[in-house]
């Protein structure tokens, strides 16, 4: 519906005077008829002072009629005022930019400088997402949530900065197989940035912005030059290692753009859906046919022993054995937990990294 712009609105002041000439009453007759002092009616008239609802009830008991005529009357020619006054068309803009993008959390993040122009702001927004107009970025609208969509764009970014070979189709089996020994010490994953890189994949590590429930993104910034951007926001190794294989599985199959939310915003892993791309990481991580040998002859009692144990026979770190049983919904969340440990601080030390302290320059 086409927004229509109203004419002048009179002020209730104006339909007081109306009132007082039809009736032949002076503002001293008003004035004592409300029990008012004379100089207040007369602000009232001449749109000094507005009327309240006590004023609006009294006009009504003098003219007969409604308490909320005068209200509405009041509200009317307010609202009338304020559209006069405010910069509506700025207000109108600032709404627009602040639904294509997080500008308060990305100016925090440094990956946008802050402004109180708005027209150097809108530039700042857009170049972030590659310059143009925002009649260019309709299909943002198709992508995650804002803040997730700024995350992936953050990745692109950065993504430029990592050195990496060209990646081919013999890639990938050289990847997986380097990284094989990795999977027994948290130790290993400094290794992984590396190993990746000489694979053709360029790897970085962003910390989300908050609510942005995502885990792993698989981009490219050409068909040679793939990229794997993780938000490690479960610090937790079967989780990192499951984002990990998730997007190396995308990767392989050279599939576009793709994001992967593993794991509910609760905090609640997702169990294994049988999908191809859970097949393939929950198989390299711990090997589907000794994994149910294990099971078949431990359960119900998975007693932390019995699962180093395990880990040890299969060369993986028992906190991945912990995530795959836990995934199976073997065990529960809390149930061995302390095997699970952290390697956001290790992985970190290799790898490109935005957030948790490390701080990179806005526009890259």
């Amino acid at each position: 519906m086409r927004e229509l712009t109203p004419a002048e609105v009179t002020r209730p002041g104006e339909y007081i005077k109306m009132e007082l000439e039809a009736r032949g009453w002076t503002q001293t007759d008003l004035a004592e008829i409300l029990g008012r002092a004379v100089q207040t009616v007369s602000d009232l008239i001449n749109g000094k002072c507005g009327v309240t609802p006590e004023t609006a009830t009294g006009l009504a008991a003098a003219f007969g009629t409604t308490a909320q005529v005068w209200m509405n009357l009041q509200t009317s020619y307010d609202l009338w005022h304020a559209n006069k006054r405010a910069n509506t068309e700025e207000v109108s803009r600032r709404a627009r930019l602040y639904d294509l993008a997080p500008v308060s959390q990305m100016a925090k993040r440094g990956w946008i400088e802050r402004s109180d122009d708005l027209e150097v702001l809108e530039q700042r927004v857009l170049g972030f997402y590659g310059n143009g107009g925002f009649e260019e970025k309709s299909k943002l609208a198709q992508m995650p949530s804002i803040t997730v969509r700024a995350w992936l764009f953050r990745a692109k970014q950065l993504a430029r900065m990592v050195h990496a070979r060209m990646f081919t189709d013999a890639s990938l089996d050289r990847i997986l197989a380097e990284l094989k020994p990795l999977r027994r010490s948290p130790e290993g994953l400094k290794l992984i940035s590396g190993i990746l890189a000489e694979g053709g994949v360029r790897f970085l590590i962003i910390e989300p912005l908050p609510s942005a429930n995502v885990d792993g993104a698989t981009l490219w910034l050409d068909s040679q030059s793939p990229i794997i951007a993780l938000s490690v926001r479960h610090d937790r190794i079967d989780r990192f290692w499951q984002s990990l294989m998730h997007e190396l599985w995308h990767v392989g199959r050279r599939e576009g753009d793709q994001w992967q939310d593993l794991f509910g915003a609760s905090g609640e892993e997702r169990p294994g859906t049988g999908e191809p791309v859970d097949v393939f990481a929950d198989d390299f991580l711990v090997p589907s046919d000794a994994l149910d040998q294990f099971m078949a002859r431990t359960r119900p009692f998975y007693s932390k022993q019995k699962i180093i144990r395990f880990a040890e026979e299969i060369g993986v770190h028992p906190g991945i054995v912990v995530g795959q049983l836990h995934r199976r919904k073997e065990i529960s969340g809390s149930q061995s937990r302390d095997l699970v440990v952290k390697v956001r601080s290790i992985v970190t030390e290799s790898a490109l990294t935005d957030g948790w302290g490390h701080l990179l320059p806005a526009g890259l």
